[in-house]
């Protein structure tokens, strides 16, 4: 009887760091979806609109939450690869090696992407990056001759960054299939 509540226990453990997995996943989903929609919006208002500032600034905090929800998301992976492959190693297949390599190149490009961000603020100005009115300090000394470049390693990094999303959603289709049935139930039921 109490190994079998010592099984039950390992299995939700597993559970809850795969559930913890999952649930950092979909908060970075959201924040990305935030930050493409900001993104692509505040990029193409001229300087003297009211309010461009404060978007730059949405923005960047989004950037850097991001970067954050991402450590605790390594560290979860680690947890949850250290249980699962430290009993039993992945069965090597082509399949197997093409989900590793989309999964390292998405996990590349969530890192890339908000130091690339990093970059081409603190370029074009000292003290440039705050987290929700907390200024953060420089990764990058300024360099107003790097700022083209930072722009457009920043935009391009993203917007492949938005076409392997969309090479995983592909890939995941029943996956998202379930989460867009999920949030149409709940904007259906009643209170």
């Amino acid at each position: 009887m109490a190994q079998a509540s010592q099984i039950t226990k390992s299995k939700s453990r597993k559970n809850s760091a795969y559930k913890n997995l999952m649930s950092i996943h979909w908060w970075m989903f959201n924040c990305y979806i935030i930050v493409f929609i900001v993104g692509s919006f505040m990029s193409r208002l001229p300087r003297e609109v009211f309010g461009r500032n404060l978007l730059y600034d949405f923005h960047k905090s989004l950037g850097v939450l991001t970067m954050a929800l991402l450590t605790w998301r390594i560290l979860t992976l680690l947890q949850v690869w250290w249980k699962k492959y430290t009993k039993r190693l992945p069965k090597y297949s082509s399949q197997w090696m093409q989900k590793v390599a989309l999964h390292t190149s998405l996990y590349i490009f969530m890192c890339a992407v908000p130091i690339s961000g990093f970059f081409f603020s603190n370029s074009f100005k000292n003290n440039n990056v705050r987290f929700f009115g907390i200024t953060l300090p420089d990764l990058f000394p300024q360099n107003s001759e790097l700022v083209d470049l930072g722009r457009n390693i920043h935009f391009w990094l993203a917007y492949t960054f938005l076409a392997f999303i969309i090479l995983h959603a592909i890939d995941q289709f029943k996956v998202v299939k379930g989460f867009l049935r999920r949030i149409t139930k709940r904007k259906i039921k009643p209170s």
